[in-house]
């Protein structure tokens, strides 16, 4: 015969509110029942995110395209493959959601790659102020699968970081 391992959180609930009102009664304790599975999901979303995720520092450059004004440098919060979040500086004001806006990424001072996003939200983080702007990638433009390669190579080698202490350079080898 087959067993059913898989508790009933209803079941046990119901049970546990007539125990409750009988040991209520008796002027018993009763142990709280407690379901987890909310909380447990809630922390297995977050760490998703947080693996998904890879937060920059200044190891590209990001500009967004502003008709009739030219390039707008951002500085990139974070990236992943659904999106990018950048931060704008306060003088530079803010987008509306749903805008969508041409950008480029520059590997160096003159190489560039176009791509193209929809605001999803533009919120102003007072500590420090900036507008934070997250925004979804256009998946059906012409640059997504180059996105999506780089976004992999900067998850892979952000894995990988370390900080130079120091470390003593050879000026010359004889």
């Amino acid at each position: 015969m087959y067993k059913n391992n898989v508790i009933d959180f209803v079941a046990r609930r119901e049970k546990k509110k007539t125990e409750e009102t009988i040991d209520t009664k008796q002027n018993k304790q009763a142990a709280d029942l407690l379901d987890i599975t909310e909380k447990r999901d809630e922390i297995i979303q977050q760490e998703r995110r947080q693996v998904k995720r890879t937060i920059l520092t200044e190891f590209i450059s990001a500009h967004v395209v502003v008709p009739k004004r030219g390039l707008n440098k951002v500085a990139i919060h974070d990236i992943s493959d659904e999106g990018i979040a950048f931060d704008l500086e306060l003088d530079d004001g803010q987008f509306k959601k749903n805008e969508e806006l041409a950008m480029r990424i520059y590997l160096n001072a003159t190489t560039y790659f176009p791509f193209f996003v929809k605001v999803k939200n533009c919120r102003f983080i007072d500590d420090e102020g900036v507008y934070r702007v997250g925004s979804q990638f256009d998946k059906g433009s012409f640059n997504s699968e180059a996105l999506s390669h780089f976004i992999k190579f900067i998850e892979t080698v952000s894995a990988n970081l370390k900080n130079d202490s120091g470390d003593i350079m050879v000026s010359k080898i004889k």
